[in-house]
């Protein structure tokens, strides 16, 4: 039996939106999205503020319901799903991480195995200990354990988030702005160690993203809303045009290939009013 070709390989879909609304009185901050994921890509939701991006994550991991249209994962409405069979098929990691409260790291990274306890929080045949602490060790967090997570930095505290949600092993991710509140190196390092989890595990990931120059880095495909509409669904490359930005954004861009990798990059036109002379 001949290996398949990429062409010929099943796609499983992860999930799949179809006719999704969010309307809040006469505000419609969704308006009859339909989408699909594919297990083991990794999207980025894109656009500028109040476009329903967050929305859009509240709908897709059940938080939030819809005004009308669906949600499935893995085939089944998401609404179908008990709090804690939805917990093992999907994790949700928010912009601010954790909060800095006095839990220690181990504590807090130790709660993503919630959705597979019991009622009294027992695991058959599972080594909660081990789990835990070999994500501790991947995420450079293992000296770290035994401290108060009020005592961390914003970096450390979003690894330390990072790593509940790795503890967790769901088989999709939702990210809302997980890099917002990071200087520029642990930007970057916290995006490098979500593509090698991914690699590693086949995780799907769903990211909202606002550094474009990052997402083009890191996401296959996107997903680009504007006035809660679809303004564009695609590969990434193909999507982060000239053209487009200007017209999502209502900013001057300049993209150019990034040296290394040749994806698109972002710069941006100062307004001809405010350039100096």
């Amino acid at each position: 039996m001949t290996e398949q070709s990429e062409s010929q390989k099943t796609h499983i879909r992860a999930l799949e939106v179809a006719g999704l609304t969010r309307a809040f009185g006469d505000f419609h901050a969704l308006k009859n999205i339909s989408w699909s994921v594919d297990e083991g890509s990794w999207w980025g939701i894109i656009g500028p503020n109040g476009s329903g991006k967050s929305t859009l994550l509240h709908l897709l991991s059940g938080v939030d319901q819809p005004t009308s249209g669906s949600v499935h994962i893995y085939g089944k409405k998401v609404g179908s799903y008990s709090r804690k069979e939805l917990s093992r098929l999907v994790a949700v990691l928010q912009q601010e991480g954790l909060p800095p409260v006095g839990y220690t790291v181990r504590e807090v990274v130790e709660m993503g195995r919630f959705p597979h306890q019991d009622w009294l929080g027992r695991e058959k045949g599972v080594d909660v200990g081990f789990i835990t602490g070999r994500v501790l060790e991947r995420l450079g967090l293992a000296s770290l354990a035994d401290r108060a997570l009020d005592r961390l930095s914003g970096g450390q505290r979003q690894r330390v988030a990072l790593a509940k949600v790795m503890v967790q092993e769901p088989q999709i991710l939702l990210l809302d702005e997980p890099t917002t509140y990071l200087d520029l190196r642990y930007q970057l390092e916290f995006m490098e160690l979500l593509a090698e989890w991914r690699q590693e595990t086949g995780v799907t990931i769903i990211a909202v993203l606002h550094d474009l120059n990052l997402t083009a880095q890191f996401c296959d495909d996107l997903l680009v809303l504007k006035d809660g509409m679809i303004e564009g669904v695609g590969a990434s490359a193909e999507l982060l045009t000239e053209e487009r930005i200007r017209r999502v954004y209502g900013v001057e861009p300049v993209m150019l290939p990034h040296p290394d990798s040749g994806v698109p990059q972002l710069l941006l036109r100062r307004s001809a009013r405010n350039t100096c002379r």
